[in-house]
């Protein structure tokens, strides 16, 4: 017998051996696996990639690390996620990367719900050509941010530019935008014209013929019974029997170019479509649908209609025609600008440069800046040269120049150079009239701008008071302390109305700032038994500071009350007119208090002092009161820790040791200082040197009297009064000699559950010390109960019934 072979089935379509006989061919399981895989893998890569915008600069250095395990990154994915990222994104196409998360999630769903592979060829080829043109478009357009485009994005850009320029390579990407929305979102101009135009929906068959309609002249493919003759050239369409007569007319196909018929089946007509369809003919002429207008609204509430009835709340309108000091006022004492001595700096570089050759420290570059009194001389080590070598040469090289007060800073912050500072042989005064006349003080937009000095590159240095928000000053004697304040108050009269900033001065040495006694009217505030604005009593110190703090809670509550969070926001409120002033509320005054001696104080006052210092320094930023405290003794038990915490802008003057420079700046530097005016300023970060702006007591003398000359308020800005707990005030027991207002301040308190004088003040517009014989009153009554430090008074009746239920039983008796 011969052998039969038996024949392989084939495919009737392809001619191809079927499925069972390919080894290679994936069953059904393993594509659910492999289409989980690679889900599971597009969601780690969107993990890997989002993290790498959060977290990609902090993971660069330990992409190349990815061996060593104690190498630590923060790419939520680990080590391989930031691998994964810098690999596609970084290195590869930016954020156009994302791409390949829509691209392993979609094949993975094919293979989960074994849906062809035809579609899927296409995304794919689709999104790549996508994800090139996104990558060079951005890489275009964000050169200063390579992640967006990633590496091929750049050099693509680059590549094409170097040969079609930049219109060129723009006209590329114009063009690949294009093609992508013609093939793939297949958006062309008669699609245009019928979404403007709202054209009837044609259904199109993708078989190439046109079905025939229907009686009203749409096409449905329901009705067509469509034979395959052959696989791609004859098609017959043989339409259902009709069960009713069909126009001919109706017949003839609508679309003149069968190629352009698309497989869009259109929906059916619903009943009441076709309902209305057959009635819109006599609906038409008689159905006629009216519209009322709708009512203008007109956004308009008491503040808006008082400010365009009167402008804008100006705090300055009672001393309108206050006129600022003028700048001829001040003496011009520097004569031209810096004089630089060529030979000077020549030599100190000779000698710097022999110096550090001695010790074998060989230098590649100096370079001189000259200012006012020290000149810095920046210089760059050779390499290999330890910069602790260089700083514990400081007195060296002050012998070698024979100079006082050589300061090295090593390194200059922001720089790579090491920098010496060496005092000028012959210092060029700086005058309180060029700071003050400078564009950098005079346009300074701040809320309450000082001129101190300038800086060693002759630039005015001009600070904020309102952002430091205090400021610490302490040197030895006769270094520049008092000069410096009043340079700082100086400036605040230069720039601040009145009405703007208050001073309440505190001088225990009783002769420093009595010039500004003159200007009491104007810029002063006291309590309102003291006779001198200007405390000099150590014991009326206390009484202030405590009466501060009565203010500072009372701007609190008043800040609470408008729902702001500090006094710039309140007073803008005030001045657009949207806070009632029968309510309490008032333009609120910068207050600065200023303290020339601040030891003095801590010796005879000690913690009585120091407690509402330190409160003030904590709290009183946001409600505008600031403070200047000056000292000469910078000793710990005089700057305590409490005290410095909420100091951070701190101005050093020349100290005799470094533990007292360690004391003011927390670091040393201060007792290398040249004196006259020689000072340190840092804000809790970098120290500057500054040459203190001088004014001597004769220009003080001529702003106090041009000031003190003009029309002034009645009195000086009055703070609210003290009363202490032991303060041995007698309450009042007699009913007749109650206030007025006392039935009306019960209820208040009543109705509030909360007893204080501040509260008084704002609902019956009562000033401060009424208000407290109020609550005297109240508490000798029974209805408030005693006094408990910085708390409320406690309230002894809850409700107005036992309130009325007290009154009458004190008639009766």
């Amino acid at each position: 017998m011969t052998k039969t072979t038996k024949r392989e089935p084939l495919d009737k379509k392809t001619n191809s051996k079927t499925k069972a006989d390919k080894p290679w061919e994936l069953t059904k399981q393993h594509k659910i696996v492999l289409g989980s895989l690679l889900i599971l893998f597009s969601v780690a890569l969107l993990v890997a990639f989002t993290s790498f915008y959060i977290h990609g600069q902090e993971d660069q250095s330990a992409v190349s690390e990815l061996t060593d395990r104690t190498e630590t990154v923060q790419n939520w994915l680990g080590k391989f996620g930031a691998f994964l990222a810098d690999i596609i994104v970084y290195k590869g196409f930016g954020l156009a990367s994302f791409l390949f998360v829509r691209l392993f999630f979609l094949t993975g769903l094919f293979m989960i719900l074994g849906m062809p592979t035809k579609k899927l060829k296409g995304i794919w080829f689709w999104d790549l050509f996508a994800l090139i043109i996104i990558s060079v478009l951005l890489g275009f357009f964000a050169t200063s941010l390579p992640e967006l485009g990633g590496t091929v994005g750049y050099e693509l850009n680059l590549f094409l530019q170097d040969y079609i320029g930049k219109t060129g390579t723009l006209l590329i990407l114009i063009f690949g935008l294009i093609i992508y929305v013609i093939f793939k979102i297949k958006l062309s101009p008669e699609k245009i014209q019928s979404f403007f135009e709202n054209t009837k929906k044609e259904i199109k068959s993708d078989l190439g013929t046109a079905a025939a309609p229907k009686g009203d002249g749409a096409y449905n493919l329901e009705e067509f019974a469509v034979t395959e003759e052959k696989e791609r050239e004859d098609i017959v369409i043989k339409p259902k029997p009709s069960q009713f007569e069909v126009d001919k007319e109706a017949l003839k196909p609508t679309i003149s170019n069968s190629s352009e018929i698309k497989l869009t089946p259109s929906p059916k007509p619903t009943a009441a479509e076709v309902a209305a369809a057959d009635n819109s003919s006599t609906l038409d002429d008689t159905f006629v649908v009216e519209t009322a207008p709708e009512e203008e609204i007109i956004e308009e509430n008491l503040a808006s209609r008082l400010v365009s009835d009167f402008g804008l709340f100006d705090p300055t309108l009672d001393l309108s025609n206050y006129k600022y000091p003028t700048i001829d006022l001040l003496k011009e004492y520097s004569t031209g600008g810096i004089t630089i001595n060529q030979e000077e700096l020549e030599e100190n570089k000779n000698r710097i440069v022999d110096t550090l050759r001695n010790y074998k420290i060989e230098i590649a570059q100096i370079k001189a800046t000259v200012g006012p009194s020290v000149t810095l001389y920046e210089i760059v080590p050779e390499a290999g040269i330890r910069i602790s070598k260089i700083k514990n040469l400081e007195d060296d090289i002050a012998l070698s120049l024979s100079a006082l007060g050589i300061r090295i800073i090593a390194p200059i912050p922001g720089k790579g150079t090491i920098g010496i500072e060496v005092p000028n042989k012959n210092p060029t005064m700086v005058s309180m009239k060029s700071v003050i006349g400078s564009a950098k003080f005079q346009e300074a937009e701040m809320e309450l701008p000082i001129a101190l000095g300038k800086t060693i590159s002759n630039e005015t240095f001009v600070v904020d008071l309102a952002k430091m928000p205090h400021l610490l000053m302490a040197g030895a004697t006769g270094q520049g302390k008092s000069v410096g304040l009043n340079a700082v108050l100086t400036s605040l009269l230069y720039k601040k109305h009145p009405a703007e900033v208050k001073f309440v001065l505190v001088d225990p040495k009783k002769v420093e700032l009595t010039l500004f006694n003159k200007i009491e009217r104007h810029y002063l505030a006291k309590l309102p038994d003291s006779e001198d604005a200007i405390l000099t009593d150590n014991a009326k110190v206390v009484n202030t500071l405590n009466s501060l703090c009565v203010e500072m809670d009372n701007r609190y509550s008043l800040l609470k009350d408008a729902m702001v969070r500090n006094i710039k926001e309140y007073n803008e409120k005030f001045k657009a007119r949207k806070l009632n002033p029968d309510n309490g509320h008032r333009f609120l005054p910068y207050i600065i208090l200023v303290v020339d001696e601040f030891a003095d104080l801590i010796m005879t006052a000690g913690k009585e002092v120091e407690v509402p210092i330190a409160r003030l320094a904590q709290l009183a930023r946001a409600i505008g009161i600031h403070l200047i405290i000056a000292t000469q003794r910078p000793s710990v038990n005089v700057i305590t820790g409490l005290i410095k915490a909420n100091f951070p802008a701190r101005i050093a003057f020349r100290v005799t040791s470094k533990i007292d420079s360690r004391t003011i700046l927390d670091t040393a530097g201060a007792d290398q200082l040249i004196g006259r005016g020689d000072m340190l300023y840092t804000n809790g970060n970098d120290i500057v040197r500054v040459q203190c702006a001088f004014i001597d007591t004769p220009e003080v003398e001529k702003i106090t009297d041009f000031i003190g000359s003009q029309k002034a308020y009645a009195t000086a800005y009055l703070l609210p009064e003290f009363v202490g707990e032991d303060s041995g005030i007698n309450l009042d027991v007699d009913i007749s000699e109650r206030d007025t207002l006392f039935r009306e301040a019960a209820e208040i308190i009543v109705n509030a559950q909360q007893g204080s004088a501040s509260l008084l003040q704002r609902k019956l517009k009562l000033g401060y010390n009424r208000a407290g014989r109020l609550i005297d009153q109240l508490e000798a009554a029974g209805i408030v109960g005693p006094f408990e430090g910085s708390k409320a008074r406690g309230v002894n009746i809850l409700d107005m019934s036992s309130l009325d239920q007290f009154f009458n039983n004190e008639q009766n008796n």
